[in-house]
Formats: C-alpha cells, structure tokens, sequence
C-alpha cells in the first residue's frame, strides 16, 4: 500500500462520493476508484459500501480508515522533522484561512511577512473550518486562521486578535440615523447572513439571538434570508447594496468595500458589542517555531481592527 492509497480512502470515508473525493485529492474518478479496489484487493476486504447515491464504509473500513488518518499525520511529521535541521525560513509555509476572514487579513500580512521573511514563499488557501482542521492534521497545510473556539488534538491554537461585528446598510437606512445598534433592532428589517457551514453565520447568530427566534418563529425565516451556498460575505455586500435588506459583517470585511463613497454605511453595535477571536493554529509537533512566530509577527502588525 502507499501513501496516496491512504490518502484516498481517508478522503472517499470523508467525502462519501468518488467524484469528491477525487477533485479534493486533484486525481481523475477512475484513478481513485482503481486505487481504492487495489487496495480492498490486498487487504482482502471490503473497505466501502457502494451504491447509486452513496459510497459509505464498512464497519471494518471505518477502523482501516482511522489507522490510515494516523499514518498521514505521522508521514507529515516526518517531513516536519526533516525540515527541522534547515532554515526555517527558507522554504515555503502553508497557511490556510477561513472564508470570512482570508480575503481581508492576506493583503494586508502578506507583503508584511515578505519584508520579515523574504525567501519564505506562502501557499495561502481559503475554506470551511471542517477542511481546514482535516488539511491541518494531515499535514497539508502548516497552519490555519480561524476563529475561536477551536480545539484540536495535538493542535496550539493562539489568539492573535479580537474583531468586532458591525452592520451594514445601504445609505440612508432608517437605523442609518443611529450611532450604535441595538442587536434586537435588527429583528425590525431583512437580515441577509451566510449559509449552513460558515461559522460566521453562527456567531451571528450567538450574538444576535433575537434572530434565531425570529428565524424560528416565522415561517420560511421571515425578515432573514439565508444566502445561496459558496456565497460570500462580498455576496452579502452586493444584495446589501442593491438594497435587499441588512446584513452584519466583520469589522475587516465592512471596511474592504470597493463601491463608491456614499452608497453604503455601517454603524457600530452598542457596548459591549458582539466580536470574535481570531487565532492561529498548527500542529504541536511541527518543529519550524520561527516560522511560525515570524507567521504571527507579520499579522501583528496589520494594525487591521481598530484600538
């Protein structure tokens, strides 16, 4: 058996689909189904059940498949041990980020981890916390930004800074007139949030709770809509500019806009206002501890929330 063997049906036991399980692990389907049976075909058993709508595994599988998860997380550390004797700056680093706070916080550390880190190349990529924590563990990427809480195995996760939340509304909106919003005055208008899956979606929610009874209480959610999947909170922007409804946004998000001055305003809510903690994450055994203070440093120094 190899490597990618293990790595194929850790990511089918995950997916629950060949096609997904293929894009995710940048193989054709018929590569990753022949790689699959190969391995049934040593082993001796049948690692996955098979039908129309579904690939799931056997009981026997799901503990196959566990084992293998621990491999690929042991092979990762093998390579993080080579590393150890090089410059820990020299090579490329990593770094994966959630949705709702990549485009925001890359432009602004990323020319700032050059300046401290010139020959340190990143690989940046974006996605669900889920994949993230799963790419972390299997050592495919060094470390993640996402937003507290976040507990992992085996996983130092540290906070690099706290974000509040803000409202967005087209220019001259009714709570327009106000200096801070209450969070039950959002229950009075059409609130667009983030689909099943974001994480922002739920502190909104946490923080706002007015809104789940109201999302509960009506029927079809009344004043909230939910956005369509892969929306984003720029997807948010735009509905919110063209004037359906409201929407609440991260600090750093409300103030990357690119539409013209006057067209949108923001306000703030009232003390103490809802937040989140953002914080990085990497594996405890991975050994480039420059690396990853140099990481930390560069974002430090964005100086992107206000005092």
């Amino acid at each position: 058996m190899t490597l990618n063997e293990l790595r194929y049906i850790v990511t089918l036991a995950q997916e629950q689909h060949f096609g997904r399980a293929a894009e995710r692990c940048f193989v054709s389907q018929p590569t990753l189904s022949i790689a699959v049976k190969k391995l049934e075909k040593e082993l001796g058993v049948a690692l996955f059940e098979r039908s129309k709508t579904r690939v799931q595994a056997t009981p026997l599988g799901e503990r196959i498949v566990a084992q293998a998860q621990l491999v690929l997380e042991q092979s990762a550390t093998i390579k993080d041990i080579a590393s150890e004797g090089r410059d820990q700056l020299a090579s490329p680093l990593s770094v994966g980020a959630i949705f709702t706070i990549g485009p925001y916080l890359f432009p602004h550390f990323i020319p700032q981890l050059q300046h401290l880190a010139p020959d340190m190349p990143l690989y940046v990529e974006e996605g669900y916390t889920a994949i993230l924590r799963q790419r972390l563990r299997k050592g495919e990427l060094d470390a993640i930004i996402i937003a507290l809480p976040f507990t992992e195995p085996d996983v130092v996760t540290q906070p690099l800074y706290d974000e509040p939340f803000v409202v967005l509304m087209p220019a001259g909106h009714p709570l327009a007139q106000y200096e801070h919003i209450d969070p039950k005055q959002l229950t009075e208008d059409n609130v667009l949030l983030l689909g099943e899956g974001h994480c922002f979606r739920d502190q909104v929610l946490e923080a706002c709770p007015h809104l789940q009874v109201t999302m509960e209480k009506e029927s079809g959610g009344g004043g909230i809509r939910t956005a369509a999947d892969g929306s984003s909170l720029e997807t948010l922007r735009h509905m919110v500019a063209s004037g359906l409804g409201i929407t609440v946004l991260p600090f750093s998000a409300a103030n990357a806009s690119q539409y013209a001055s006057g067209l949108l305003e923001t306000r703030p809510f009232t003390a103490p206002g809802p937040r989140r903690t953002v914080a990085l994450a990497w594996r405890a055994s991975f050994p480039r501890h420059r690396a990853i203070d140099i990481l930390r440093e560069a974002i430090s120094q964005c100086h992107l929330i206000e005092p």
